[in-house]
């Protein structure tokens, strides 16, 4: 086919994502159960609409600074010193998508190796390649808690960085405090920078989220978001906080690939961080306790903490986690399979971000494949 010589190597090696190749084929179903994709399934709160559209009429419309709107710049810097007593150095990307591919073109060499616990949001491995690197999946199966020995094995004269997400996508869980502390002295032995994604910071249903910049402030480069806390995925809006030296990079090459992030979205995001969001995540901990109860007994999980995944292990007689998905959306239930998130495809991950009516459909679903 004409065009194929001129594609890149970097990018030949890189498949569809099986997330959106499951939302591509929810959109051909009528009426499924749609447990696949994770979007927050409330509106977003009237208050921010409010904001983002009196910025819209203000005609707040055009580019920002590179960094973003100065007023949401100082909310964050004041809310990081607040709840991590960290003063760093920040600015607004194009999500958290965004901020992640930045963060590995600004540090990557050609050839060094980035070290990702796997399970691993999607995007990954993907972006460490787009940058150059080379990702390096350590397994954290069964439990998915930072394992430092495992980390510390994958760990080379070519590493250069640490990539981690609590809570976990798709796994659910919050990393534990000696965890968290443990591999920021790991990062500190070895010299390491470590990437962390925090976009579900703010979804947590026992408990708290320790964070690196806590432990490591020093060599943590800290991402997060306004998507899924307050339904503005489609927004794409985000930041990032670490080190100057390397905030700066990353915001210079902003310049010459996302811009900046949406201007009228900053402002949602100025009124977002006024909002309280209890009642939201009140009732995603009720939906996070219906899915484990309806699964229980059928199939071996971790209890999620966090974010609103679960990511049970397939029953037996299943050859791997693609065949159970298929044998699910010739259902009309659509699910991921763990391949999309892994270098393993033993479990699929479920979004509880949903009403009851479909989780609970999409869980009968599931205990009838499990039970035959």
């Amino acid at each position: 086919m004409f065009g194929e010589q001129y594609i890149a190597e970097r990018v030949k090696s890189i498949g569809s994502s099986g997330i959106r190749r499951v939302f591509d084929l929810g959109a051909t179903l009528e009426d499924p159960i749609n447990l696949s994709i994770g979007q927050p399934d409330f509106p977003v709160p009237e208050n921010i609409k409010s904001a983002m559209i009196e910025a819209i009429r203000a005609d707040k419309n055009g580019y920002t600074v590179t960094r973003g709107v100065p007023e949401l710049r100082d909310r964050i810097v004041q809310q990081l010193k607040q709840e991590e007593e960290w003063e760093a150095d920040v600015f607004v990307t194009s999500g958290v998508s965004g901020g992640l591919l930045l963060s590995l073109m600004a540090c990557l060499n050609a050839g060094d190796e980035v070290v990702i616990g796997d399970p691993y949001f999607v995007s990954y491995p993907y972006l460490v390649t787009l940058a150059g690197g080379v990702p390096k999946p350590v397994s954290l199966y069964d439990d998915f808690r930072l394992d430092v020995d495992r980390l510390e094995s994958a760990i080379t004269s070519r590493t250069k960085l640490l990539m981690l997400c609590s809570p976990g996508n798709p796994t659910g869980v919050v990393y534990r405090e000696e965890d968290v502390r443990a591999v920021s002295e790991l990062a500190r032995k070895h010299d390491l920078l470590i990437v962390s994604d925090e976009i579900y910071k703010t979804l947590v249903y026992e408990g708290s989220t320790p964070c690196f910049a806590q432990f490591a402030p020093e060599r943590t480069v800290l991402l997060r978001g306004y998507g899924k806390s307050y339904a503005l995925t489609g927004l794409r809006l985000g930041y990032a906080a670490g080190p100057s030296a390397i905030i700066t990079e990353m915001a210079k090459l902003q310049q010459y690939t996302f811009v900046c992030a949406p201007q009228p979205a900053q402002y949602g995001a100025i009124a977002a961080m006024d909002t309280k969001m209890t009642s939201q995540i009140d009732a995603y901990r009720k939906k996070r306790d219906l899915v484990c109860k309806e699964l229980a007994g059928c199939f071996d999980f971790v209890k999620p903490t966090g974010g609103f995944y679960v990511f049970p292990k397939i029953p037996s007689g299943y050859a791997c986690a693609n065949d159970f998905v298929e044998k699910a959306i010739q259902r009309n239930l659509l699910i991921i399979p763990g391949e999309a998130f892994s270098q393993q495809d033993t479990h699929f991950r479920i979004s509880y971000a949903a009403p009851d009516e479909k989780i609970r459909a999409g869980c009968e679903v599931l205990r009838s494949l499990a039970t035959g």
